[in-house]
């Protein structure tokens, strides 16, 4: 394994990281994680060569962190770096900082977490960090010994991201969602670049977008794949993406099985930084062509739509409409369709018209918000506002 050193020298890590929010189960049951497997996976990728091991609060209904404490027994603990998240939406006054803290120091029988994260940073979260001063109180632990390095995870916009990262000047690190499908989503490429050039450490979560880029593949971004000079599997391509970059120092995997594991830890061991040929990085630009040119609505995100004279949140409903053209993943377009608020819905549409006006691409949207309609009925999920319980 080839170790990455952090920007400033002081910490080495392997380029894969093992994320532990996708554990193998014996139930539906997020909590009802099968330890044995688990902790065989974990274990698994220390003893080959992974030293970056990333869990949370919330996790697996809470029992994330006790089951990563389990797999770090026996002398595992000594051979990785921990890193775990302070939850912000549980953070409703400043005792509750401490309070989760040490919780979590129990969970991972620790007294020190190697990396501790603010958890899914963004700008309504930010407010609360300077409301709290939870910055002091995160530098304290760092020089009590109980936190090694500072960072956040993020997901909310560019302009946000360079917000957090301005107004504070000791950050360590930072973890963002970023895939050769999502180079302009939230953070973004910008935001991997902005970061780097300031000194912070990024970690690369989603690499494979929850598996959207390496399962069920469409036949023309095959036939794409298929063209490849160097043969490489969908995960091989995805992941040395990203390794590719000077500025991505650990690329974090949520790896659900044993074969799993064993094929990323072997891509990592094989990955190198500006290993792509031309023709590689080329392949790739033809694959990201590829699934744009699979969108249904062929929203660009300007947003101009957002003045919907019925409160609908359109660009939220056209890129759902966009996830599932482009990737057929019912059950995650499922699970997004349920947190759009009832009153921003497409079924409040009156084809009025006004938002084609507005639209640069001149998008049919209102026949569109009729098939996401259709699309959210078809699904089994309520067309009616569910009644407030007195």
């Amino acid at each position: 394994m080839i170790y990455r050193k952090s920007i400033d020298g002081k910490l080495e890590v392997s380029p894969l990281g093992f994320g532990a929010m996708r554990l193998p189960l014996n139930s539906d049951d997020q909590k009802d994680i099968n330890e044995e497997k688990a902790i065989g996976m974990i274990r698994s990728a220390i003893d080959s060569g992974i030293n970056y091991v990333d869990t949370a609060y919330d996790y697996h209904q809470q029992q994330s962190e006790r089951l990563v404490n389990k797999a770090l027994q026996d002398g595992y603990r000594e051979k990785v770096l921990l890193a775990d998240k302070l939850p912000m939406w549980h953070i409703k006054e400043k005792k509750d900082m401490e309070r989760i803290f040490n919780e979590q120091l129990e969970k991972l029988g620790t007294d020190k977490i190697d990396l501790y994260m603010l958890h899914a940073m963004n700008a309504k979260y930010w407010q609360l960090v300077k409301d709290f001063d939870i910055m002091s109180w995160m530098e304290q632990k760092k020089k009590d010994g109980k936190i090694g390095q500072i960072g956040f995870s993020f997901h909310d916009s560019f302009n946000s991201f360079k917000m957090i990262v301005d107004e504070y000047d000791k950050w360590d690190f930072c973890q963002i969602q970023y895939n050769l499908m999502d180079e302009d989503y939230q953070a973004g490429k910008a935001g991997l670049k902005y970061a780097y050039e300031r000194g912070i450490n990024v970690v690369v979560m989603e690499p494979l977008r929850g598996g959207d880029i390496v399962k069920s593949i469409p036949d023309q971004v095959k036939e794409v794949y298929d063209t490849a000079e160097n043969k490489r599997s969908y995960a091989g391509w995805a992941l040395q993406w990203l390794w590719d970059q000077p500025e991505v120092w650990l690329v974090l995997s949520g790896m659900n099985t044993q074969e799993e594991v064993d094929e990323d830890v072997r891509l990592a061991a094989d990955s190198e930084v500006n290993k792509f040929s031309e023709a590689d990085a080329a392949l790739i630009k033809k694959v990201q062509d590829q699934y744009r040119n699979m969108q249904f609505t062929r929203c660009t995100g300007c947003n101009y739509c957002k003045s919907c004279p019925e409160g609908i949140n359109i660009p939220q409903q056209l890129k759902l409409l966009d996830e599932y053209s482009m990737y057929h993943n019912d059950a995650k377009v499922k699970f997004h369709m349920m947190f759009v608020k009832f009153e921003e819905r497409a079924i409040h549409c009156t084809a009025c018209g006004h938002c084609v006006e507005l639209c640069p691409q001149q998008i049919d949207i209102p026949s569109h918000l009729k098939k996401y309609s259709e699309m959210y009925k078809n699904y089994g999920l309520p067309m009616e506002k569910p009644e407030v319980k007195k």
